[in-house]
């Protein structure tokens, strides 16, 4: 397989992993919302049985490694395009499309960005996913339910309110989510035209769809730990 079909193939693949990766911020942002609802039973039940069915359910569970692989390998592929289209462009082609001129900055960065993005999923599968996993973590029971849950509405409320460590990563969080909205902002759009579903009369729908998601939901993952910090009773 040549240069130019190798680079068509990365971008098929990163456009399909990217709007996967999208939906799955939809579902992820629905069920974290939970975590905004008053402090209390009723909140930390809901919260504890969305990550239970999360975590315990074997469509979920294929769905999650397929996240994960396409998380990785959308980053990879990044990485690999934008070092071949360096290359293909030359120092002397580069200067005199003056790329500043006709894209954002967002998109001629998307490699950065979505580093940075994967180094926020680590740190947060460290905090949450290695502790559902690996714990130790309480677990208890809920009415009508018939197996023991593990608590991972307190642990997350914790983590955040922690008196050492839970600024800092309040503000970390906050800060990726940043990252997010920048990579989104040019992402979604460009998903849609990699695939070859753009269309005159969908262009602009598309774009300012794309533009909305971008800030929306970042706004409202960002919104989560600095209600929990500043905002929710500590626990």
């Amino acid at each position: 397989m040549g240069m130019g079909k190798s680079s068509l193939a990365k971008k098929y693949w990163m456009a399909a992993t990217g709007l996967f990766l999208i939906l799955f911020l939809i579902g992820h942002l629905a069920g974290n919302l939970q975590l905004l609802l008053p402090l209390g039973q009723r909140a930390k039940d809901r919260f504890n049985l969305y990550a239970a069915f999360m975590t315990h359910s074997p469509v979920v569970k294929i769905l999650s490694y397929l996240t994960y692989t396409s998380i990785l390998l959308h980053i990879i592929d990044g990485i690999v395009l934008t070092i071949q289209n360096r290359r293909a462009r030359g120092k002397v082609r580069y200067a005199k499309n003056k790329p500043a001129a006709n894209s954002s900055w967002s998109s001629r960065n998307m490699a950065l960005l979505g580093t940075l993005i994967g180094a926020f999923i680590v740190i947060h599968l460290i905090n949450f996913w290695a502790k559902v996993h690996f714990g130790p973590i309480e677990t208890y029971i809920i009415a009508n339910h018939a197996e023991r849950i593990q608590d991972l509405y307190t642990v997350t409320i914790q983590t955040f309110q922690d008196a050492q460590y839970g600024l800092w990563l309040v503000l970390f969080y906050a800060f990726s989510m940043l990252i997010l909205a920048f990579h989104l902002s040019h992402g979604f759009a460009a998903a849609f035209q990699s695939l070859g579903l753009s269309h005159p009369r969908y262009d602009g729908l598309i774009k300012r769809l794309g533009a909305a998601f971008a800030v929306v939901v970042p706004l409202l993952f960002a919104f989560i730990p600095l209600y929990i910090r500043f905002v929710l009773d500590q626990i």
